[in-house]
Order: structure tokens, then C-alpha cells, then sequence
């Protein structure tokens, strides 16, 4: 194609002659097939991106008119080989990505290429089986660089001589590769401010000292020990994620941090001044053997003393999650007042305190499920608990009640998880004046509550109001077979914000159940019940998403597509019932449904005469023979004794025609009158 680019007008959008895609001065050209550079693009291209394509090469001359390239993206490709003259005419080159290519082949060319670009901002060399002194070749002169990525290549040692003229690198990705030793290599990168080490193997951090750091990610290594050096200096540190490791205590962090995120995830962490069965270890002190060359330093630490040196009160987000924890020292949580977001699901926590103020009084959201959670503390009379609590998680415990109105000043709480523990709700008073003594839950009047799960709680016959005066939107009432009792009244105060219900596996058998009164829901969850036929209020709903899987259904309403359920409905599951392949009319009506999507289509399947079907291609001869089935039978008795008849007749009419003359004169003898002509 030949493209006039005429004057400054051009157009903001053209087809080039590579088949490229050009946007105002980027040239789109990813997933092109091509084995070259296109040479016939605009020659004020700022842009040019080349991903996916099949380019081995880089020559001289393959940019030579592109004196403005400031972008130039290559990963996915096959390159090995890049000239050492390719950006001589492009020395204002900001960004270069060369990212899963084959550049180990020829690395030292490549190079000499890249040190001819003195505006290098950005180099991405990450998937290119590059050892790492194949890296100390190729990065060694680029001292513009502010971002440099060599994840997913083979590095498995770095040393101080690495990076030493990278003076100005502000980000560094070394993700994915097999680095099992980290010596002084960070020395000299005084800007450092993103370090990325993640999915390596490293053992430990020992004397961690890169005070400029803002985000350090050594997540998914084998560390078991973190230990920030011992200073006074201002750590400029705000996010640390040490998340899948093997730590197995608290990291030593630096005295004085800027730390708001601490990732701690999937450790096997635990403290250990209080063994379970009462020992002591307060006095107990580990001794880190330091070697360094031929020098060796012998530490002395008080592990056990559990006491945090570290100033934390700028900790926004302690994520402690998978780990061996069965209790909190005393005072640790207290040590972090701007704490919001604090994790503590799967460890092995009996028992939790919650206290008046610090350090609860800014948290946003606790998690505490997957524990052995028996007991939930608080102080008696105190009223102000978790007043900026949001989302409350303690499910998968052993919990059997709740501290009493313990949501009563929790004043924004929207989201409350209490499924898979023994508890009950609180319902009315039943006898007026009579206490309620049962150990239950009770959220009645908890205003700004909208999100409630109760599965799996073991709830029995739920009555009375045990949601007044909220404003539930989402319940969760699943795996609790025995919590409906024949209506569905008890969630009547619920009928004007209700929008989400799960019933599933509750043991729903009756169609008498109504839910014609809950007219702004718009997900129900039936599944797993015992549902016989298809409950007939549920047509007058507008729901979105309806789930009746697993239920005992051999058919639904032949005119369910053309109900407000059926015309409102976007999303609906099927499968695992026994439908009737005869009687798979409303099947055909919803496959002509605009816009409703049956994710479980593949299966669905249908029962005729013990065989198991899939509705989307029954076999012809079950398909005539469900046409005999459903034949209107009294058409079917008049079409069989049709036959019957006219034979009787012919029958009568050829023996009247035999026996006619005789006939007539029986009947002319013993009736007929002799008369005159």
C-alpha cells in the first residue's frame, strides 16, 4: 500500500506499508510475521513497536532513518544479534525492550551496540539465558540507565563488582533466576529506590543496609532469617514483602523505617517466648555466626525477647497469613496505631483480645479465620472497639458467640464472616420480659452492615427477627440444612435491600417456599437442594443469576424464557438434574434468550429410558419416539379407532346389498298393502 503523508496534517491513524498500524508517531507493528525492521516508515517516528514478530537481526542500517526513535520494543522474537552500529542514528533512544529473545548468542556484539546509546533510560533484557557475566558484559558501560530488568535469565551469584557504574539505576528486576548469594552488590546503586528479587533462593538478609530503598520484594525464596543492620539512620523502606519464604520469626527490621507494608505470607513463623505447654524461653539468646572472607563475627541476639525495637507506627498493612503464630506477644499490636489492614488468617491463634484505642482504632479490616479461634475477648464496658472496622472475617473457628454488642459501636462495618463456626443468631424474645441466655450472635440494628455469611454455622429453624433494623444486602445462608423452616418470613425485613442470597445445600425440598416478596433481589443460589419442580414464584422476579444445579428437576416451565425471570436473566446453571428429554421445550426457548449465558451448557444432560443424553444433539430415533410421547392422546384414540369404524361400516354396507332383495320382501309381506294402479 503507497500512503501520502502529505504535510503536518497527516492523519492520527494509517496503514503503513509493513502492515504496520500508525498512530500519530508510534508505528504499531506486534504480531506481524516479520523477519526484519520495517524501512518504510515515517522518518519522525518516536515509537516503534516490533513484539512477537520472527527478527533474528538488528543490522547498521535497519534504523537509519529513524533519527527520533525514543521507544523501541523487540520482545518475542527470535534475536540474537544486534550490530554494533544499529543505534548510531538513533542516540536518543530512551526505552529499549528486548525481553525473551535469544541474545546470549551473541552478546558481546550486542554490547557494543547498547554502549552507544548515552540516553538509555529503560533496558529490559529479561528471558534471554544470560549468565551473569554474559549481564556484567552487556549493562556494564550503560551508566544513563534509571531501569534495568534481567529477570528470568540463569544469574546465580552477584558481587560488588556488578553493578558499580549503574549510578543512576532507580529500579532493578532480578526476578526469576537462581541467585542463591547476594555479596556488597548493591554498594554503589545510591539511587536504588525498587528492588525486585523475587523467585530465587535465597537463604538469608543479614545486615541489610540499603537505607535509600523504598520497595524491596524478596518474596519466594528460602529465606529463613531477615536481619537489618543495627542503626540509628533513617531507613527510607515503605514496602517490604518477604511473603513465601521459611522465616521463622519475626524479621529484625531497621530501628527507624518509613515501613507502611509488611508482607510476612506463608512463612513458618511463630514466636516463642511461650511454648503451648508453659515453657519459658525469656531468657534464652541465639548466637548468628557471621563469615566474611576470612573474618568471622559472632552476634548476639535476644530473639525471645519479643520486644519490637522498630519503630512501626507508620504500618498500614501486616499481613502474617499461613504461618505458625498461636499467640501475639503482649503489646506488639500495640506499637502500630496507623495499623488498617491487619492479617491473620491460617495460624494457630486460640484466642484474640480486642481492646479499646490503639491499636484498633484505625483498622479498616481483620481477618482472623482458619485459626482455632475458641474465644473472642474484649474489654467489659469498653465502647469504642473497632469504631473504623469495615471487614470483619472469623470464619473457618471454633467460635460458639461473639463478645455482646460487639458490633453495636464497630460504626462502619460493612462485612461480617462468621461461616463455618458453631454460632447462632440471636433472634425476638419469644416470652416478654425473659432474658435470652443462649449463647448467639445478635446484629439487629447494625445499620451499616450489608454483607453477612453464615454457611456452614449449623443455624436450626431460624424465626422471629434476627435481621431487624439492618440493611443486609448479601446473605450467605448455605450448608445449613436445617435453618429453613417451611417460610421464609424470618428474612422479611430484608425484602426492600436484599440483592444476593445463597441457599445452597440447605436442604430446600418445598415449593411452597415464596420468594415473591424480595423484588430488588437479583442472585439467588439454589443449588444442591431437592427442589422437585421448579418454584412458581420465582417467575414474577427479575433476577440476573439463578443457580439450580444439583437439584432433583426433570423439567422447568415451558414458558420460563417469556417470564420477567426469563427476559431479566443473564446467567443461569443447570446442570446436575435429571430433566426428561421428552420435555425440553423450555431448553429450546432459552437457547433463543438475547444475552443469557448457561456457563454449565457443557453439562447439561437429560434422562430417556435409563440413558443419559445431552440435550444440544439427541439421537433421531429418541426424538421420534418422544414425539409418540407427547402425541395428544385423544388424537391418538381417533386416529386408531378411525380405521374401525369405516370397517364396521363397509362390513354393514355389503351385507345390506347381499340381503337386499330378501329383505324386501320380508318386509313387503308382512307390512305391505296390495293397491290398484
Amino acid at each position: 500500500l503507497a500512503v501520502g503523508w502529505g504535510s503536518q496534517a497527516t492523519a492520527d491513524w494509517a496503514t503503513s506499508p509493513g502492515s504496520c498500524e500508525l498512530v500519530q508517531r508510534t508505528a504499531h507493528c506486534t504480531g506481524r510475521w516479520l523477519s526484519s525492521v520495517p524501512g518504510n516508515l515515517r522518518g519522525d517516528t518516536e515509537e516503534l513497536l516490533l513484539d512477537d514478530n520472527a527478527i533474528q537481526v538488528v543490522g547498521n542500517t535497519s534504523l537509519l532513518l529513524y533519527h527520533q526513535l525514543r521507544h523501541l520494543s523487540l520482545p518475542k522474537n527470535r534475536l540474537e544479534l544486534i550490530e554494533p552500529g544499529a543505534f548510531l542514528s538513533s542516540q536518543g533512544l530512551h526505552m529499549l525492550s528486548l525481553a525473551d529473545n535469544l541474545i546470549f548468542t551473541n552478546y558481546s556484539l550486542t554490547a557494543a551496540a547498547l554502549s552507544a546509546l548515552p540516553a538509555l533510560r529503560m533496558l529490559d533484557l529479561a528471558g534471554n539465558r544470560l549468565t551473569e557475566d554474559m549481564v556484567l558484559v552487556l549493562v556494564g558501560n550503560l551508566s544513563s540507565l534509571e531501569s534495568l530488568s534481567i529477570a528470568r535469565n540463569i544469574i546465580m551469584r552477584l558481587d560488588s563488582s556488578f553493578f558499580t557504574n549503574l549510578t543512576q539505576l532507580l529500579e532493578l528486576n532480578l526476578e526469576k533466576n537462581y541467585i542463591f548469594e547476594i555479596d556488597q552488590a548493591f554498594k554503589g546503586l545510591q539511587r536504588l529506590q525498587r528492588l525486585n528479587i523475587a523467585y530465587n533462593y535465597l537463604p538469608c538478609v543479614v545486615e541489610f543496609d540499603l537505607t535509600q530503598l523504598r520497595v524491596l520484594n524478596v518474596s519466594s525464596n528460602v529465606i529463613e532469617w531477615f536481619l537489618a543492620l543495627e542503626s540509628d539512620d533513617l531507613f527510607e523502606l515503605e514496602v517490604l514483602d518477604l511473603s513465601h519464604n521459611r522465616l521463622l520469626f519475626f524479621p529484625v527490621l531497621p530501628r527507624q523505617s518509613k515501613l507502611h507494608s509488611l508482607l510476612l505470607k506463608d512463612n513458618k513463623m511463630s514466636f516463642y517466648q511461650r511454648l503451648p505447654n508453659g515453657t519459658s524461653l525469656a531468657d534464652v539468646t541465639v548466637q548468628f555466626l557471621l563469615i566474611d572472607g576470612n573474618s568471622t563475627n559472632i552476634t548476639t541476639v535476644s530473639l525471645w525477647d519479643e520486644i519490637c525495637h522498630s519503630n512501626l507506627s507508620s504500618l498500614h498493612l501486616l499481613d502474617m497469613s499461613q504461618n505458625q503464630v498461636w499467640y501475639l506477644p503482649e503489646g506488639f499490636l500495640a506499637q502500630m496505631p496507623s495499623l488498617t489492614h491487619l492479617k491473620l488468617n491460617q495460624n494457630c491463634l486460640e484466642m484474640f483480645h480486642l481492646s479499646e484505642g490503639n491499636p484498633f482504632a484505625m483498622l479498616m479490616e481483620l481477618d482472623l479465620s482458619q485459626n482455632q479461634l475458641s474465644e473472642l475477648g474484649a474489654e467489659v464496658g469498653a465502647r469504642d472497639i473497632l469504631p473504623n472496622l469495615q471487614l470483619f472475617n472469623l470464619s473457618n473457628n471454633r467460635l460458639r458467640a461473639l463478645p455482646p454488642e460487639v458490633f453495636t459501636y464497630a460504626r462502619k462495618i460493612t462485612t461480617v464472616d462468621l461461616s463455618r463456626n458453631r454460632v447462632d443468631l440471636c433472634p425476638q424474645t419469644a416470652v416478654a420480659g425473659k432474658v435470652e441466655s443462649a449463647p448467639c450472635v445478635d446484629i439487629r440494628g447494625v445499620k451499616t452492615l450489608t454483607h453477612l455469611s453464615l454457611a456452614g454455622c449449623g443455624l436450626q429453624g431460624l424465626g422471629g427477627h434476627p435481621f431487624q433494623g439492618t440493611s443486609l444486602m448479601h446473605l450467605d445462608l448455605s450448608d445449613n440444612r436445617q435453618a429453613l423452616s417451611g417460610d421464609l418470613g424470618w428474612l422479611q425485613d430484608l425484602t426492600r435491600t436484599f440483592q444476593v442470597l445463597s441457599l445452597r445445600n440447605t436442604s430446600l425440598s418445598t415449593t411452597a417456599v415464596d420468594f415473591s416478596a424480595f423484588n430488588s433481589l437479583v442472585r439467588l443460589d439454589l443449588s444442591g437442594n431437592s427442589l422437585t419442580v421448579f418454584p412458581a414464584s420465582l417467575s414474577i422476579l427479575k433476577l440476573h443469576s439463578l443457580d439450580l444445579r444439583d437439584n432433583c428437576l426433570p423439567t422447568l416451565p415451558l414458558d420460563v424464557a417469556h417470564t420477567p425471570l426469563g427476559k431479566s436473566l443473564r446467567e443461569v446453571y443447570l446442570s446436575q438434574n435429571p430433566y426428561n428429554c421428552c420435555t425440553l421445550g423450555w431448553w429450546d426457548s432459552l437457547q433463543w434468550v438475547e444475552g443469557l449465558h448457561v456457563p454449565d451448557r457443557q453439562e447439561v444432560t437429560c434422562s430417556y429410558a435409563s440413558r443419559t443424553l445431552s440435550p444440544r444433539a439427541l439421537p433421531e430415533p429418541v426424538l421420534q419416539s418422544c414425539r409418540w410421547q407427547t402425541t395428544d392422546l385423544a388424537l391418538l384414540y381417533l386416529v386408531l379407532a378411525l380405521p374401525t369404524c369405516l370397517t364396521l361400516l363397509v362390513a354393514f354396507a355389503v351385507i345390506f346389498l347381499m340381503f337386499k332383495q330378501k329383505l324386501l320382501k320380508v318386509v313387503k309381506s308382512r307390512c305391505g298393502v296390495s293397491s290398484p294402479y
